[in-house]
């Protein structure tokens, strides 16, 4: 199971829900994905196909979005 959290433009923001515990985020889009920690600190954990200018402005949306993220995994996990 993989729930969307939401989309901004051509991208999909999400995560599994049988993965690690420590909250991240997968970004996909048409183009290639990627998965941003987001704890303790935003960091990339992986890229595949997406352009640096792609990257930076997926970073930027997920900044953005930080708390909705973060309140999205407590919501599905409960923690």
């Amino acid at each position: 199971m993989s729930p969307t959290i939401f989309r901004s433009g051509p991208y999909r923001f999400y995560f599994f829900s049988r993965e690690e515990p420590r909250i991240h985020v997968h970004v996909t889009s048409s183009d290639g994905e990627v998965k941003f920690w987001i704890e303790p600190l935003i960091e990339l954990a992986t890229r595949h196909g997406l352009s640096d200018r792609q990257l930076k402005s997926v970073e930027q949306i997920v900044r953005t979005n930080e708390e909705k993220i973060r309140d999205a995994w407590r919501d599905h996990f409960g923690s």
